[in-house]
Protein backbone atom coordinates (compact mmCIF):
# COMPACT_ATOMS: atom_id res chain seq x y z
CA UNK A 1 0.00 0.00 0.00
CA UNK A 2 1.42 3.25 -0.98
CA UNK A 3 0.62 6.62 1.44
CA UNK A 4 0.00 9.73 0.03
CA UNK A 5 0.68 12.92 1.39
CA UNK A 6 0.48 15.32 -1.71
CA UNK A 7 4.42 15.63 -1.05
CA UNK A 8 6.70 13.08 -2.03
CA UNK A 9 5.01 10.79 -5.04
CA UNK A 10 6.46 9.67 -7.67
CA UNK A 11 6.35 8.12 -11.22
CA UNK A 12 7.67 4.45 -10.08
CA UNK A 13 4.63 4.47 -7.23
CA UNK A 14 1.69 6.21 -9.67
CA UNK A 15 3.15 2.90 -11.78
CA UNK A 16 2.41 0.71 -8.93
CA UNK A 17 -1.13 2.55 -8.61
CA UNK A 18 -1.74 2.27 -11.73
CA UNK A 19 -1.11 -1.48 -11.73
CA UNK A 20 -3.46 -2.18 -8.80
CA UNK A 21 -1.49 -1.40 -5.82
CA UNK A 22 -3.58 0.27 -2.76
CA UNK A 23 -2.99 3.11 -1.25
CA UNK A 24 -3.78 5.29 1.98
CA UNK A 25 -4.16 8.77 2.97
CA UNK A 26 -1.66 10.19 5.42
CA UNK A 27 -3.35 11.38 8.83
CA UNK A 28 -1.33 14.74 8.78
CA UNK A 29 -2.27 15.54 5.18
CA UNK A 30 -6.24 14.95 6.32
CA UNK A 31 -5.84 17.31 8.98
CA UNK A 32 -4.44 19.77 7.20
CA UNK A 33 -7.23 19.68 4.25
CA UNK A 34 -9.93 20.04 7.16
CA UNK A 35 -8.06 23.17 8.39
CA UNK A 36 -8.10 24.81 4.87
CA UNK A 37 -11.53 23.49 4.30
CA UNK A 38 -13.02 25.93 7.35
CA UNK A 39 -11.23 29.03 5.39
CA UNK A 40 -13.91 28.03 2.76
CA UNK A 41 -16.88 28.10 6.14
CA UNK A 42 -14.91 31.44 7.27
CA UNK A 43 -15.91 32.98 3.40
CA UNK A 44 -19.24 31.67 3.63
CA UNK A 45 -19.93 32.91 7.15
CA UNK A 46 -18.70 36.22 6.50
CA UNK A 47 -20.71 36.69 3.55
CA UNK A 48 -17.62 37.73 1.16
CA UNK A 49 -17.72 37.68 -2.46
CA UNK A 50 -14.94 35.02 -3.60
CA UNK A 51 -14.54 33.54 -7.13
CA UNK A 52 -15.19 29.92 -7.33
CA UNK A 53 -17.12 29.60 -3.94
CA UNK A 54 -19.84 31.59 -3.70
CA UNK A 55 -19.68 33.00 -7.99
CA UNK A 56 -20.53 31.31 -11.50
CA UNK A 57 -17.20 30.35 -13.16
CA UNK A 58 -14.82 31.19 -16.38
CA UNK A 59 -17.26 34.27 -17.67
CA UNK A 60 -20.05 34.33 -15.53
CA UNK A 61 -17.54 35.04 -12.67
CA UNK A 62 -18.72 38.25 -11.71
CA UNK A 63 -22.52 36.47 -11.26
CA UNK A 64 -23.01 36.05 -7.46
CA UNK A 65 -24.59 32.78 -6.65
CA UNK A 66 -27.46 32.76 -3.50
CA UNK A 67 -26.22 30.67 -0.20
CA UNK A 68 -29.00 28.02 -1.30
CA UNK A 69 -28.03 27.42 -4.78
CA UNK A 70 -24.30 26.46 -3.82
CA UNK A 71 -24.77 23.25 -3.73
CA UNK A 72 -26.35 23.23 -7.09
CA UNK A 73 -23.68 25.44 -8.53
CA UNK A 74 -21.24 22.87 -7.91
CA UNK A 75 -23.55 19.55 -9.03
CA UNK A 76 -24.07 21.87 -12.11
CA UNK A 77 -20.52 22.47 -12.74
CA UNK A 78 -19.71 18.80 -12.74
CA UNK A 79 -22.43 17.77 -15.01
CA UNK A 80 -21.63 20.41 -17.62
CA UNK A 81 -17.83 20.22 -17.66
CA UNK A 82 -18.43 16.25 -18.24
CA UNK A 83 -17.99 17.12 -22.29
CA UNK A 84 -15.58 14.09 -23.03
CA UNK A 85 -15.69 12.16 -26.02
CA UNK A 86 -13.59 9.01 -27.44
CA UNK A 87 -12.33 6.20 -26.54
CA UNK A 88 -12.60 5.85 -22.38
CA UNK A 89 -9.22 5.96 -20.76
CA UNK A 90 -7.26 2.35 -19.89
CA UNK A 91 -7.92 1.27 -16.86
CA UNK A 92 -4.22 1.79 -15.03
CA UNK A 93 -4.69 5.46 -16.92
CA UNK A 94 -7.66 5.98 -14.64
CA UNK A 95 -6.72 4.86 -11.79
CA UNK A 96 -3.16 6.95 -12.09
CA UNK A 97 -5.47 9.86 -12.62
CA UNK A 98 -7.67 9.69 -9.50
CA UNK A 99 -4.63 8.79 -7.80
CA UNK A 100 -2.58 12.09 -8.97
CA UNK A 101 -5.64 14.00 -8.08
CA UNK A 102 -5.84 12.57 -4.28
CA UNK A 103 -2.23 13.28 -3.80
CA UNK A 104 -3.15 17.37 -5.60
CA UNK A 105 -6.06 17.42 -3.24
CA UNK A 106 -3.81 16.56 0.11
CA UNK A 107 -1.87 19.69 -0.40
CA UNK A 108 -4.02 21.21 1.16
CA UNK A 109 -4.78 24.29 -1.18
CA UNK A 110 -8.23 23.17 -2.58
CA UNK A 111 -11.00 24.16 0.15
CA UNK A 112 -12.25 20.74 0.22
CA UNK A 113 -13.29 18.49 2.88
CA UNK A 114 -11.83 15.08 3.63
CA UNK A 115 -15.01 12.90 2.59
CA UNK A 116 -14.87 13.22 -0.86
CA UNK A 117 -10.83 12.53 -0.61
CA UNK A 118 -11.92 9.25 1.38
CA UNK A 119 -14.11 7.98 -1.32
CA UNK A 120 -12.17 8.40 -4.15
CA UNK A 121 -9.19 6.60 -2.08
CA UNK A 122 -12.17 4.03 -1.77
CA UNK A 123 -13.12 3.52 -4.82
CA UNK A 124 -9.79 3.42 -6.07
CA UNK A 125 -8.74 0.18 -3.48
CA UNK A 126 -12.24 -1.13 -4.27
CA UNK A 127 -12.07 -0.74 -8.23
CA UNK A 128 -14.65 1.27 -8.98
CA UNK A 129 -13.07 3.37 -11.68
CA UNK A 130 -15.27 5.98 -13.53
CA UNK A 131 -15.46 5.67 -17.44
CA UNK A 132 -13.38 8.57 -18.32
CA UNK A 133 -13.46 9.65 -22.22
CA UNK A 134 -10.00 10.40 -23.72
CA UNK A 135 -10.78 13.60 -25.47
CA UNK A 136 -12.13 16.76 -24.36
CA UNK A 137 -9.65 18.74 -22.35
CA UNK A 138 -7.37 21.79 -23.51
CA UNK A 139 -5.39 21.16 -20.42
CA UNK A 140 -5.48 25.17 -19.37
CA UNK A 141 -7.87 25.66 -16.42
CA UNK A 142 -7.19 21.80 -15.61
CA UNK A 143 -8.29 18.43 -17.27
CA UNK A 144 -11.60 19.89 -16.30
CA UNK A 145 -13.64 17.14 -18.70
CA UNK A 146 -11.85 14.20 -17.69
CA UNK A 147 -11.83 15.33 -14.19
CA UNK A 148 -15.41 16.01 -14.01
CA UNK A 149 -16.53 12.56 -15.85
CA UNK A 150 -14.38 11.51 -12.80
CA UNK A 151 -16.01 13.73 -10.01
CA UNK A 152 -19.75 12.81 -11.28
CA UNK A 153 -19.08 9.30 -10.29
CA UNK A 154 -18.54 10.40 -6.87
CA UNK A 155 -22.25 11.75 -6.66
CA UNK A 156 -23.41 8.71 -8.16
CA UNK A 157 -24.01 9.73 -11.44
CA UNK A 158 -21.70 9.28 -14.81
CA UNK A 159 -20.71 5.58 -15.77
CA UNK A 160 -18.01 3.50 -13.87
CA UNK A 161 -16.17 0.44 -14.27
CA UNK A 162 -17.30 -2.90 -12.12
CA UNK A 163 -16.38 -6.32 -12.51
CA UNK A 164 -15.07 -5.18 -16.55
CA UNK A 165 -18.99 -3.75 -17.33
CA UNK A 166 -19.93 -0.25 -17.38
CA UNK A 167 -22.29 0.68 -15.25
CA UNK A 168 -23.83 3.50 -13.82
CA UNK A 169 -21.73 5.60 -11.14
CA UNK A 170 -24.25 4.92 -8.63
CA UNK A 171 -25.14 1.37 -9.26
CA UNK A 172 -21.38 0.75 -8.66
CA UNK A 173 -20.95 3.05 -5.85
CA UNK A 174 -23.95 0.74 -3.83
CA UNK A 175 -22.62 -2.56 -5.16
CA UNK A 176 -18.98 -1.79 -3.11
CA UNK A 177 -20.84 -0.83 0.07
CA UNK A 178 -20.20 2.92 -0.88
CA UNK A 179 -22.56 6.02 -0.65
CA UNK A 180 -21.98 9.20 -3.02
CA UNK A 181 -21.26 12.70 -1.76
CA UNK A 182 -23.07 15.76 -1.76
CA UNK A 183 -21.05 18.48 -2.74
CA UNK A 184 -20.57 21.37 -0.50
CA UNK A 185 -19.27 24.93 -1.98
CA UNK A 186 -16.23 25.18 -3.60
CA UNK A 187 -16.30 21.15 -3.83
CA UNK A 188 -16.72 20.97 -7.39
CA UNK A 189 -14.16 23.03 -8.70
CA UNK A 190 -11.58 21.02 -6.35
CA UNK A 191 -12.28 18.04 -7.71
CA UNK A 192 -11.59 19.27 -11.69
CA UNK A 193 -9.50 22.29 -11.77
CA UNK A 194 -5.93 20.73 -12.13
CA UNK A 195 -3.22 19.16 -14.44
CA UNK A 196 -3.91 15.66 -13.40
CA UNK A 197 -5.04 14.18 -16.64
CA UNK A 198 -1.74 15.49 -18.57
CA UNK A 199 0.59 15.11 -15.35
CA UNK A 200 -0.64 11.33 -15.03
CA UNK A 201 -0.11 10.05 -18.18
CA UNK A 202 3.09 11.59 -18.55
CA UNK A 203 4.61 10.21 -15.18
CA UNK A 204 3.38 6.40 -16.64
CA UNK A 205 4.80 7.27 -19.82
CA UNK A 206 7.88 8.36 -17.94
CA UNK A 207 8.58 5.53 -15.94
CA UNK A 208 7.86 3.28 -18.90
CA UNK A 209 10.64 5.37 -20.70
CA UNK A 210 13.14 5.32 -18.47
CA UNK A 211 13.42 1.85 -18.28
CA UNK A 212 13.46 1.84 -22.06
CA UNK A 213 15.97 4.15 -22.16
CA UNK A 214 18.45 1.29 -19.96
CA UNK A 215 17.35 -1.32 -22.25
CA UNK A 216 18.56 0.20 -25.42
CA UNK A 217 22.10 0.32 -24.18
CA UNK A 218 21.83 -3.32 -24.16
CA UNK A 219 19.93 -4.17 -27.17
CA UNK A 220 22.26 -1.78 -28.93
CA UNK A 221 25.58 -3.36 -27.45
CA UNK A 222 23.98 -6.63 -28.67
CA UNK A 223 23.93 -5.22 -31.94
CA UNK A 224 27.06 -3.87 -32.21
CA UNK A 225 28.53 -7.19 -31.50
CA UNK A 226 26.66 -8.84 -34.60
CA UNK A 227 28.14 -6.11 -36.55
CA UNK A 228 31.64 -7.03 -35.10
CA UNK A 229 31.78 -3.21 -33.48
CA UNK A 230 34.56 -1.20 -32.17
CA UNK A 231 34.45 -0.49 -28.39
CA UNK A 232 37.08 2.29 -28.93
CA UNK A 233 34.21 4.73 -28.99
CA UNK A 234 33.00 4.37 -25.78
CA UNK A 235 36.91 5.67 -24.10
CA UNK A 236 36.14 7.13 -21.18
CA UNK A 237 38.94 9.93 -21.89
CA UNK A 238 36.79 10.85 -25.66
CA UNK A 239 33.18 11.58 -22.48
CA UNK A 240 35.58 13.45 -19.89
CA UNK A 241 36.51 16.18 -22.33
CA UNK A 242 32.72 16.65 -23.66
CA UNK A 243 31.43 16.21 -20.35
CA UNK A 244 27.62 15.67 -20.57
CA UNK A 245 26.30 13.28 -17.83
CA UNK A 246 23.95 10.85 -19.89
CA UNK A 247 26.73 10.81 -22.52
CA UNK A 248 29.32 9.59 -19.81
CA UNK A 249 26.75 7.78 -18.03
CA UNK A 250 25.93 5.61 -21.30
CA UNK A 251 29.41 5.26 -22.22
CA UNK A 252 30.24 3.81 -18.67
CA UNK A 253 27.14 1.53 -19.15
CA UNK A 254 28.20 0.05 -22.45
CA UNK A 255 31.70 -0.56 -21.39
CA UNK A 256 30.32 -2.55 -18.61
CA UNK A 257 28.01 -4.21 -21.02
CA UNK A 258 30.79 -4.91 -23.61
CA UNK A 259 34.04 -5.00 -21.19
CA UNK A 260 33.75 -8.68 -20.51
CA UNK A 261 35.19 -11.53 -22.52
CA UNK A 262 33.95 -11.59 -26.04
CA UNK A 263 34.65 -14.41 -28.67
CA UNK A 264 33.28 -11.78 -31.18
CA UNK A 265 35.46 -8.85 -30.05
CA UNK A 266 38.72 -10.94 -30.43
CA UNK A 267 37.34 -11.77 -33.55
CA UNK A 268 37.92 -8.57 -35.46
CA UNK A 269 41.16 -7.16 -33.31
CA UNK A 270 43.38 -6.60 -36.15
CA UNK A 271 40.38 -6.16 -39.09
CA UNK A 272 40.72 -3.61 -41.60
CA UNK A 273 38.10 -1.10 -40.55
CA UNK A 274 39.05 1.93 -39.22
CA UNK A 275 35.17 3.69 -37.87
CA UNK A 276 31.62 2.20 -37.18
CA UNK A 277 28.89 4.14 -38.66
CA UNK A 278 27.27 6.73 -36.21
CA UNK A 279 24.43 4.57 -35.35
CA UNK A 280 27.10 2.42 -33.32
CA UNK A 281 29.88 4.96 -32.69
CA UNK A 282 27.64 7.58 -31.57
CA UNK A 283 25.73 5.74 -29.66
CA UNK A 284 26.86 7.58 -26.04
CA UNK A 285 26.28 10.89 -27.55
CA UNK A 286 22.48 9.83 -28.88
CA UNK A 287 21.31 7.56 -26.07
CA UNK A 288 23.05 10.28 -24.04
CA UNK A 289 20.96 13.03 -24.59
CA UNK A 290 17.98 11.17 -24.18
CA UNK A 291 18.99 10.06 -20.58
CA UNK A 292 19.90 14.05 -19.78
CA UNK A 293 16.60 14.71 -21.24
CA UNK A 294 15.00 12.37 -19.28
CA UNK A 295 15.57 13.58 -16.37
CA UNK A 296 15.07 17.11 -16.88
CA UNK A 297 11.26 15.88 -18.28
CA UNK A 298 11.15 13.88 -15.26
CA UNK A 299 11.60 16.45 -12.54
CA UNK A 300 8.92 18.34 -14.06
CA UNK A 301 6.63 15.48 -13.98
CA UNK A 302 7.49 14.37 -10.42
CA UNK A 303 7.38 17.87 -9.22
CA UNK A 304 3.73 18.50 -10.95
CA UNK A 305 2.35 15.37 -9.18
CA UNK A 306 3.16 16.81 -6.22
CA UNK A 307 1.65 20.21 -6.67
CA UNK A 308 -1.52 21.94 -6.15
CA UNK A 309 -2.94 22.96 -9.46
CA UNK A 310 -6.27 24.77 -8.03
CA UNK A 311 -7.68 27.91 -8.93
CA UNK A 312 -8.47 29.92 -6.81
CA UNK A 313 -6.24 28.58 -4.04
CA UNK A 314 -6.84 28.93 -0.37
CA UNK A 315 -4.34 29.47 1.81
CA UNK A 316 -5.19 28.49 5.86
CA UNK A 317 -2.53 30.73 7.25
CA UNK A 318 -3.69 34.16 6.09
CA UNK A 319 -7.41 32.55 5.86
CA UNK A 320 -7.53 34.14 1.91
CA UNK A 321 -8.24 32.94 -1.24
CA UNK A 322 -6.05 34.22 -4.46
CA UNK A 323 -7.08 34.03 -8.33
CA UNK A 324 -4.14 32.19 -10.12
CA UNK A 325 -2.83 30.31 -12.70
CA UNK A 326 -1.78 26.80 -11.42
CA UNK A 327 -3.75 24.78 -13.71
CA UNK A 328 -2.06 25.67 -16.95
CA UNK A 329 -0.71 22.61 -17.98
CA UNK A 330 2.15 23.92 -20.07
CA UNK A 331 4.93 22.55 -17.74
CA UNK A 332 3.78 18.70 -17.76
CA UNK A 333 2.50 19.76 -21.78
CA UNK A 334 6.55 20.61 -22.32
CA UNK A 335 7.60 17.41 -20.86
CA UNK A 336 5.30 15.24 -22.43
CA UNK A 337 6.18 16.28 -25.98
CA UNK A 338 10.10 16.51 -25.02
CA UNK A 339 9.60 12.40 -24.15
CA UNK A 340 8.17 11.82 -27.02
CA UNK A 341 10.97 13.21 -29.22
CA UNK A 342 13.34 10.92 -27.30
CA UNK A 343 11.20 7.92 -28.08
CA UNK A 344 11.60 9.04 -32.13
CA UNK A 345 15.20 9.54 -32.00
CA UNK A 346 16.04 5.98 -29.74
CA UNK A 347 13.74 4.25 -32.41
CA UNK A 348 15.57 6.12 -35.09
CA UNK A 349 18.88 5.03 -34.28
CA UNK A 350 17.95 1.58 -33.63
CA UNK A 351 16.43 1.51 -37.02
CA UNK A 352 19.60 2.47 -38.35
CA UNK A 353 21.23 -0.51 -36.85
CA UNK A 354 18.77 -2.97 -37.98
CA UNK A 355 19.68 -1.80 -41.77
CA UNK A 356 23.25 -2.22 -41.36
CA UNK A 357 22.07 -5.94 -39.75
CA UNK A 358 19.84 -6.63 -43.00
CA UNK A 359 22.16 -5.07 -45.70
CA UNK A 360 24.87 -7.04 -47.13
CA UNK A 361 26.44 -3.99 -48.00
CA UNK A 362 26.87 -2.81 -44.44
CA UNK A 363 28.24 -5.80 -42.89
CA UNK A 364 29.56 -9.52 -43.28
CA UNK A 365 26.12 -11.07 -42.30
CA UNK A 366 23.89 -12.61 -45.11
CA UNK A 367 21.16 -10.55 -46.87
CA UNK A 368 18.00 -10.07 -44.24
CA UNK A 369 19.68 -12.70 -42.05
CA UNK A 370 18.67 -15.92 -43.42
CA UNK A 371 21.35 -18.24 -44.92
CA UNK A 372 18.91 -19.39 -47.23
CA UNK A 373 18.03 -16.14 -49.25
CA UNK A 374 15.49 -16.18 -52.04
CA UNK A 375 13.39 -19.21 -50.56
CA UNK A 376 12.60 -17.31 -47.65
CA UNK A 377 12.96 -13.29 -47.05
CA UNK A 378 14.27 -13.76 -43.26
CA UNK A 379 13.89 -10.21 -41.53
CA UNK A 380 12.97 -8.22 -44.34
CA UNK A 381 9.76 -7.32 -43.33
CA UNK A 382 10.34 -6.59 -39.88
CA UNK A 383 12.79 -4.03 -40.81
CA UNK A 384 9.89 -2.62 -42.80
CA UNK A 385 7.80 -2.57 -39.73
CA UNK A 386 10.62 -0.77 -37.74
CA UNK A 387 10.50 1.86 -40.54
CA UNK A 388 6.98 2.34 -40.65
CA UNK A 389 7.14 3.04 -36.36
CA UNK A 390 9.57 5.58 -36.79
CA UNK A 391 7.78 7.20 -39.35
CA UNK A 392 5.31 7.53 -37.02
CA UNK A 393 7.11 8.24 -34.10
CA UNK A 394 8.04 11.24 -36.04
CA UNK A 395 4.87 12.48 -36.42
CA UNK A 396 3.93 11.73 -33.12
CA UNK A 397 7.53 13.70 -31.64
CA UNK A 398 5.73 17.10 -32.87
CA UNK A 399 4.58 18.96 -30.42
CA UNK A 400 1.12 20.01 -28.97
CA UNK A 401 2.30 21.77 -27.13
CA UNK A 402 2.99 25.15 -29.42
CA UNK A 403 -1.02 24.97 -30.38
CA UNK A 404 -3.21 26.71 -29.07
CA UNK A 405 -7.26 27.40 -29.39
CA UNK A 406 -8.62 30.04 -27.15
CA UNK A 407 -11.76 29.08 -25.11
CA UNK A 408 -14.58 30.31 -22.94
CA UNK A 409 -15.29 33.59 -24.29
CA UNK A 410 -11.93 34.58 -24.91
CA UNK A 411 -10.91 33.96 -21.26
CA UNK A 412 -8.81 31.04 -21.98
CA UNK A 413 -6.80 32.85 -24.56
CA UNK A 414 -4.16 30.41 -24.55
CA UNK A 415 -3.98 26.59 -23.57
CA UNK A 416 -1.45 24.09 -23.52
CA UNK A 417 -3.31 21.30 -25.01
CA UNK A 418 -1.04 18.81 -22.95
CA UNK A 419 -3.67 16.08 -22.83
CA UNK A 420 -3.05 15.59 -26.47
CA UNK A 421 0.69 15.48 -25.75
CA UNK A 422 0.00 13.02 -22.96
CA UNK A 423 -2.07 10.86 -25.27
CA UNK A 424 0.46 10.95 -27.97
CA UNK A 425 3.28 10.28 -26.26
CA UNK A 426 1.35 6.83 -24.51
CA UNK A 427 1.54 5.25 -27.97
CA UNK A 428 5.13 6.67 -28.63
CA UNK A 429 6.81 4.75 -26.09
CA UNK A 430 4.36 1.74 -27.68
CA UNK A 431 6.04 2.28 -30.70
CA UNK A 432 9.86 1.93 -29.53
CA UNK A 433 9.34 -0.71 -27.69
CA UNK A 434 8.23 -2.86 -30.41
CA UNK A 435 10.68 -0.98 -32.62
CA UNK A 436 13.30 -2.08 -30.07
CA UNK A 437 11.99 -5.55 -29.71
CA UNK A 438 12.68 -5.99 -33.58
CA UNK A 439 16.15 -4.93 -32.91
CA UNK A 440 16.77 -7.22 -30.35
CA UNK A 441 15.86 -10.22 -32.48
CA UNK A 442 17.81 -9.13 -35.08
CA UNK A 443 20.74 -8.82 -33.56
CA UNK A 444 19.92 -12.31 -31.74
CA UNK A 445 20.24 -13.85 -35.21
CA UNK A 446 23.32 -11.73 -36.16
CA UNK A 447 25.20 -13.08 -33.30
CA UNK A 448 23.77 -16.76 -34.13
CA UNK A 449 24.91 -16.35 -37.67
CA UNK A 450 28.34 -14.81 -36.53
CA UNK A 451 28.55 -17.46 -34.46
CA UNK A 452 30.93 -16.86 -31.61
CA UNK A 453 29.99 -16.08 -27.81
CA UNK A 454 29.31 -12.46 -27.63
CA UNK A 455 30.20 -10.68 -24.73
CA UNK A 456 29.42 -12.16 -20.93
CA UNK A 457 27.81 -9.30 -19.65
CA UNK A 458 25.13 -9.55 -23.19
CA UNK A 459 24.42 -13.38 -22.26
CA UNK A 460 21.53 -13.13 -19.63
CA UNK A 461 19.61 -11.33 -22.48
CA UNK A 462 20.88 -13.71 -25.18
CA UNK A 463 19.70 -16.47 -23.28
CA UNK A 464 16.46 -15.20 -22.62
CA UNK A 465 15.86 -14.37 -26.30
CA UNK A 466 17.48 -17.47 -27.31
CA UNK A 467 15.26 -19.47 -25.22
CA UNK A 468 12.08 -17.57 -26.47
CA UNK A 469 13.00 -17.57 -30.25
CA UNK A 470 14.19 -20.75 -31.98
CA UNK A 471 16.97 -19.95 -34.87
CA UNK A 472 15.33 -18.34 -37.77
CA UNK A 473 13.05 -20.29 -40.78
CA UNK A 474 10.69 -18.44 -42.43
CA UNK A 475 7.68 -18.52 -40.34
CA UNK A 476 5.03 -16.03 -39.10
CA UNK A 477 6.98 -13.20 -38.26
CA UNK A 478 4.07 -11.09 -36.09
CA UNK A 479 4.74 -13.68 -33.78
CA UNK A 480 8.37 -14.32 -33.55
CA UNK A 481 7.96 -9.75 -32.97
CA UNK A 482 5.82 -10.58 -30.01
CA UNK A 483 7.70 -13.66 -28.66
CA UNK A 484 10.60 -10.99 -28.35
CA UNK A 485 8.67 -8.09 -27.05
CA UNK A 486 7.21 -10.40 -24.22
CA UNK A 487 10.90 -11.58 -23.72
CA UNK A 488 12.26 -7.83 -23.19
CA UNK A 489 9.34 -7.49 -20.52
CA UNK A 490 10.78 -10.33 -18.76
CA UNK A 491 13.95 -9.04 -18.90
CA UNK A 492 13.43 -5.51 -17.92
CA UNK A 493 10.82 -6.84 -14.43
CA UNK A 494 13.97 -8.99 -13.69
CA UNK A 495 16.86 -6.45 -13.76
CA UNK A 496 14.89 -4.17 -11.84
CA UNK A 497 13.98 -6.79 -9.09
Amino acid sequence: MIELSGMNLNAEGLSRIAAGESVSLDPNALDSVSENRRVIDRILSEGRTVYGINTGFGQFATVVIPPDQLQQLQLNLIRSHAAGVGEPLPLDQTRALMAARINCLLRAHSGIRPEPIHLLAACLNKNVLPVIPSQGSVGASGDLAPLAHMALMLVGEGLAWHDGKQVPGGDALKAEGLEPIQLQAKEGLALINGTQLITSLGCLALQRLRNLAALADEIAALSLEALRGSRAPFDPRIHAARPHPGQIEVAANLRRILGSTSEIADSHRDCHRVQDAYSLRCLPQVHGVARDTLRFAGEILERELNSATDNPMIFTDTQESRSGGNFHGQYPAFACDVLAIICADLASISERRQERMVNPAYSDLPAFLTEHGGLESGFMMAHVTSAALVSELKGLANPACVDSIPTSAGKEDHVSMGPIAARKLSRAVDGLEQVLAIEARMALEGIRLVGLAPAVGLQPLVSRLSEACAPWRDRPMFEEISLSLQTLRLHMREFQA
